[in-house]
């Protein structure tokens, strides 16, 4: 396809919007709820050997690029990853593929990206975008979580790409070289709820629903008066929140996805199963407004009651995936 005929769509996550508009550009008709759930890339992780800003990782979905390889299988796709040793040869390369009237992905620091609003920019090093072409010094861009295409000068673009840190890019890019096929097959939609399911019900105490009741338990322990709780906490409702979709999010964009699901499987029971991950997801809203007014100070610090908030939560999902387990077998 040209990458002059190339047209952006606003999308709620960055990676499984990169994915959503690359697909459409190449002729698969999928929404973006299709791409997160087929990846299986709902998920929950508590990482404290992992640091930002020297707070642990908590997320919310898979790994990065876990949605772009995640789609391979379903679709047959074949990608290209390229990384690189100096921005020099980064941007050669970009420019050598726009060239050739591609449509790149790719792996950037949200921090550097100046067409982000300043008091948006953080330190997130895994920020997927699109690039559909270059005129003069500036990139054509498409970056999903904006209402429309961007433009990005060369050496910003280069900063973002190369920055350093947990998860740095090293001038990731990427796109596909060959998509086998551009429908859905039932059996790929079953098997990514499976694997999600799996996911979700992890034996290891850092994963999934038993992610979720550590973190609680690392939670209440903190101490209501020291100043690092409310670091902590805040940590944790920022990555919920403020970094791709958030907790809540990613559960509204996965039950959209089991709405589609049932149509595509004629079972009923996934979209019943949809109405009940909405209200998880209102209720992971609920969480971190009540961390937030303590945060503020609009109520008392209570660490022990947002550890008992989170097990609420790490109880509804573990019935919900329970549930969902058998309604895709």
């Amino acid at each position: 396809m040209n990458a002059r005929t190339f047209q952006h769509s606003h999308a709620a996550h960055c990676e499984s919007g990169v994915m959503t508009n690359l697909l459409r550009h190449h002729g698969v008709n999928v929404s973006e709820p299709l791409v997160f759930g087929l990846s299986s890339a709902l998920s929950f992780a508590y990482l404290p050997f992992i640091k930002l800003g020297g707070l642990p990782m908590v997320a919310y979905r898979m790994p990065p690029k876990a949605i772009i390889k995640g789609l391979q299988k379903p679709f047959g796709i074949k990608f290209r990853f390229e990384k690189f040793s100096s921005p020099e040869a980064g941007q050669r390369r970009l420019d050598a593929l726009l060239q050739e009237q591609r449509v790149v992905g790719l792996q950037t620091s949200v921090y550097w990206l100046p067409y982000f609003p300043e008091d948006m920019r953080f330190h997130f090093n895994a920020h997927n975008l699109l690039v559909y072409g270059k005129e003069q010094d500036e990139y054509l861009i498409s970056d999903p979580v904006g209402e429309e295409p961007v433009r990005c000068a060369s050496a910003d673009l280069s900063r973002a790409r190369f920055a350093k840190g947990v998860l740095a890019p090293r001038g990731l890019l990427y796109y596909p070289k060959h998509i086998a096929h551009k429908e859905v097959a039932p059996g790929d939609v079953t098997s990514a709820i499976k694997k999600t399911v799996r996911i979700m019900h992890a034996p290891i105490p850092l994963f999934g629903v038993r992610g979720m009741r550590t973190l609680a338990r690392r939670i209440e322990k903190l101490n209501p008066a020291a100043e690092d709780t409310g670091h902590f906490i805040g940590h944790v409702v920022r990555m919920q929140e403020e970094i791709g979709t958030g907790g809540g999010g990613f559960r509204f964009l996965y039950a959209a996805f089991l709405q589609e699901a049932a149509d595509m499987l004629s079972r009923p029971a996934l979209a019943e199963l949809a109405e009940q991950l909405l209200a998880i997801g209102d209720d992971w809203r609920a969480f971190a407004l009540a961390a937030a007014r303590m945060l503020r100070g609009r109520d008392p610090m209570e660490p022990r009651a947002i550890g008992a908030l989170l097990r609420k939560q790490a109880d509804a999902e573990y019935k919900f995936f329970h549930a969902l387990k058998g309604a895709a077998t």
